[in-house]
């Protein structure tokens, strides 16, 4: 956690006060180093066989985060944006919180857990808050949807495969906010309201921010002297 708090402060503290071509070679490098480490997961499950389509397909909100993170720190669109900073601030960094897994330093799963779970928050913060690349003003509606449509998939992906994908069955393992929300399905309600919560403060300030910028624009001028 230490390590992820300092690597996430240094980035974005050099990014504003020493902007420059190196920007881009970091995010290039981080997107690498995020999209790496999700692919080679599979590797690893695949050789020691315990692949299992109950568990291991990459439909997880964290496995779909960590490709539109990659995507996001190689081409700045707005959408993939906007996608890894409400879900890896939002969703990603709960994992760091009340992290859903048995291994223990160092095995791999370990390290490939908390390389994924902190490299998106920390890409997120980079982007959004290093690089300056604010949500635009439908964000949250438009993340949101896409939100959705994930869940609705994952819930056909555990129709198929007798999974438990975005947690829509029971909730993780570990004490996590789910557990304060009810039994099921009634967590899963209440999971869709918090997620919609957390979106709109983490787009608060920038929608606060672009307020201020419009009525400081509309200002009258002061009269000359």
């Amino acid at each position: 956690m230490a390590v992820i708090a300092v690597v996430t402060a240094g980035l974005i503290i050099a990014a504003r006060v020493r902007p420059g071509r190196w920007t881009g070679i970091a995010a290039v490098t981080l997107g690498i180093v995020i999209l790496a480490n999700e692919s080679f997961y599979y590797v690893w499950i695949g050789l020691r066989g315990q692949f299992d389509v109950s568990w291991a397909l990459p439909v997880q909100l964290c496995d779909v985060a960590s490709v539109a993170t990659a995507l996001a720190l190689w081409f700045r669109r707005q959408i993939l944006v906007e996608l890894t900073y409400f879900w890896g601030i939002a969703g990603t960094a709960n994992g760091l919180l009340t992290p859903d897994i048995s291994d223990h330093w160092p095995s791999y799963p370990y390290i490939q857990y908390f390389v994924q779970h902190g490299g998106i928050p920390c890409a997120a913060l980079f982007l959004v808050i290093g690089l300056r690349i604010a949500p635009s003003t439908w964000a949250v509606a438009r993340v949101y949807a896409l939100t959705f449509g994930l869940l609705l998939l994952d819930a056909l992906v555990n129709l198929w495969t007798n999974g438990d994908y975005m947690y829509l069955r029971r909730p993780p393992g570990v004490n996590n906010l789910l557990d304060l929300m009810g039994p099921w399905p009634w967590y899963i309600v209440g999971g869709a309201v918090l997620a919609l919560v957390l979106f709109l403060i983490l787009d608060a300030p920038f929608r606060i921010s672009a307020l201020a910028h419009a009525r400081s624009k509309s200002a009258p001028y002061p009269p000359p002297a």
